[in-house]
């Protein structure tokens, strides 16, 4: 890597739908620039990219992994990044580490819905791209009928590269050039330099999008696969301009890119190794920067030494002495420097746009197993959290569970079985617990009177509460209007704790009490046996007695929902919603999907994700936001509360 020039670079991730053949057509890449002495199979679970035990075991990418490769005095660095939309996460870091991408498609299968995301994530980042038809070894494959597939979902500018250029594909090239096309309609000769030079520009301008035709198993198209990467593909001082914010002014402006520029980098992506523990990805826009150094954090405003830059081929970890425009390397141990974050020359620093990740959408409780996965829970989580923007996690305050939470279940799936196999912590997983609340519909009046005497000193207090319903979200107020000394002073607080430890167990079942005020306004008390512990009790008394005559009730989240689908995967998306007691409050047009607004009850969108893939066959994508408590239907109330455990408590 030390050896090449930033034009004789090359940085391209890899995307397409889950088993389309990313990795497949990697391996016969690594094979045909001898890279590798032998192609990996998937079957086999010897890959260079899929190393880790669980991708082994699933048989499909779940990380996005680095492999690289030297072809024709070109140096080619390649991210694979995971075909599912539970791992989206690594898909949009590994597109802000490269400078052009390929897009693999399944012979068989066509323009499958994981393709049409990768490719509009493409479009959005403005990536120039390659796309490889692969496994048309496959029986009963009609080529054609896919390149007429990706012209009408894509673009009408993908073209099939033959060598010579066909007819079809000069009229493309020149139409994107326009001196060019001048001298085709003119009839005068177009040299062979002359169109290639058109269709590289061409390409980096996303005017066209090559198309070649191979398989990974028999190798057809492999090597004009690398040779489109190299010749067709932009390098690093070719790529389309970066724009990143000055740190002081928030001005933004155009990076220079090039080896003697100033140092810029960004970290793409975190990923934890059982060796060397966490590992840093970057991606070099700009200058130089030696291993065994130093470099300035800017979105952290920090130094911070290092050790020496590693360039990786999956789970191989190769020093280099130094890195420079266009490179993706590794970095073990950094103590500040998190994933997002810009690193450049202190003296002319720049801070490139962060990441914008979509909420996780799937939730589960986990409890741990034994006392010992109990210690160890928590370290592992954060390493799991920190190397994987999409998945989360929370200790709920009210329910007193630790809850996780990612993009659909294979994503929490594998994240439990990471527990167990990289940090030996076994966790039991559920759904969780929806976090209800009770109030009070109406006003209500109430003696609490605790009186006790045993011998000695005894417990007496006294007090009358008024309960009055509050707006939603208001929470809890205290009044006092005690007048004429019938309680002291001094005993108040004491009144309001027990109403305050009553309404946190709540009356008619478990959950807290909210949105209501409660106001002192008489009582009694003794000389001698009031205490503070009498009207604490007297107070709880009062409370619960009068919220059973203002007509409890239960309140549950409901949240803000956004539902991105296609055109044609909208019919049963409203009648869906309203089964799950949720009410669309809007539908409008964004890009090529339409989005629908609603509001849904928390307790009907756990499983929501897997339903949705299953209604839009994968093309389906939901946002959700607490919005408000509102009253659950009595019917629904009634199971709930017989369900609880304070409620089957009490009737026993």
């Amino acid at each position: 890597m030390d050896n090449f020039k930033p034009e004789a670079k090359r940085s391209v991730v890899f995307v397409s739908h889950a088993q389309a053949g990313k990795t497949s057509v990697i391996e016969a890449m690594l094979f045909a620039a001898g890279s590798t002495t032998r192609k990996g199979s998937i079957a086999e679970g010897n890959t260079v990219s899929d190393y880790n035990t669980d991708e082994i075991s699933r048989k499909n990418s779940i990380n996005s992994s680095i492999l690289n490769l030297t072809w024709k005095n070109n140096f080619i660095q390649i991210v694979d990044t995971p075909g599912y939309a539970d791992f989206i996460a690594d898909m949009i870091t590994g597109l802000r580490a490269v400078d052009g991408a390929v897009v693999i498609i399944d012979a068989a299968g066509g323009v499958a819905v994981g393709t049409e995301r990768a490719w509009d994530m493409l479009e959005e980042a403005g990536l120039p791209r390659i796309i490889f038809v692969n496994k048309i070894d496959k029986e009963n494959v009609n080529v054609d009928n896919v390149v007429k597939e990706i012209r009408e979902r894509f673009s009408k500018n993908a073209c099939v590269i033959k060598a010579p250029f066909s007819a079809e594909l000069i009229e493309t090239i020149v139409e994107s050039n326009d001196v060019l096309l001048e001298k085709y309609l003119d009839g005068k000769e177009l040299k062979e330099d002359e169109l290639q030079g058109a269709l590289k520009s061409a390409v980096a301008e996303g005017k066209i999008f090559p198309i070649l035709i191979g398989s990974a198993v028999t190798n057809a198209g492999i090597k004009e696969l690398l040779d489109g990467i190299v010749g067709d593909l932009p390098s690093p001082i070719e790529r389309k301009p970066i724009l990143a914010a000055d740190p002081n002014t928030k001005e933004k402006k155009e990076v220079k890119l090039g080896e003697d520029a100033p140092f810029s980098a960004f970290v793409f992506k975190s990923a934890f190794d059982p060796f060397v523990g966490q590992l840093t990805l970057v991606r070099i826009f700009s200058g130089k920067l030696a291993s065994n150094t130093g470099f300035y954090n800017v979105t952290k405003g920090v130094k911070e030494r290092m050790g020496s830059f590693m360039v990786l081929q999956g789970k191989e970890q190769r020093p280099v002495a130094s890195a420079s425009c266009g490179d993706i390397v590794a970095v073990a141990k950094l103590k500040e420097t998190q994933l997002g974050d810009s690193i450049a020359d202190e003296k002319q620093p720049v801070i490139f746009d962060p990441f914008v990740f979509p909420e996780p959408v799937y939730s589960s409780s986990v409890k741990p197993k034994t006392r010992a996965d109990e210690e160890k829970i928590s370290e592992a989580l954060s390493k799991l959290c920190a190397s994987d923007p999409t998945f989360k996690t929370s200790r709920d305050t009210q329910t007193k569970e630790m809850v996780i939470s990612g993009m659909g279940d294979q994503h929490v799936d594998v994240v439990v079985k990471r527990l167990k196999e990289r940090f030996h912590v076994e966790v039991e997983i559920g759904t969780p617990k929806i976090p209800y609340k009770e109030t009070i519909k109406r006003q209500a009046k109430a003696q609490g009177k605790h009186k006790k005497q045993s011998g000695g000193r005894g417990q007496y207090g006294d007090v009358w509460l008024e309960l009055q319903p509050l707006e939603r979200g208001k929470g809890f107020e205290f009044v006092d209007k005690i007048v004429g000394g019938a309680i002291p002073r001094n005993f108040l607080p004491s009144v309001e704790k027990g109403i305050r430890n009553a309404m946190n167990e709540g009356v008619i079942t478990s959950f807290p009490m909210v949105d209501f005020r409660a106001t002192a306004f008489d009582g009694s008390y003794h000389d001698v046996d009031s205490s503070d512990i009498a009207f604490q009790i007297a107070g709880a008394l009062a409370f619960r007695k009068a919220v059973m005559e203002a007509t409890p009730i239960l309140l549950e989240p409901i949240m803000d929902v956004e539902i991105a689908v296609p055109e044609d995967c909208m019919g049963a998306i409203p009648a869906d919603l309203n089964s799950r007691r949720g009410r669309v409050m809007g539908v409008e047009a964004r890009s090529k999907n339409q989005t629908i607004k609603a509001k849904v009850p928390l307790s009907e969108l756990y499983r929501y994700a897997t339903d949705l893939r299953s209604m839009t066959g994968g093309r389906g994508s939901y946002t959700m936001h607490f919005s408000h408590y509102e009253e659950v239907p009595a019917k629904i109330a009634q199971n709930i509360i017989a369900q609880n455990p304070k409620h089957k408590q009490e009737e026993e």
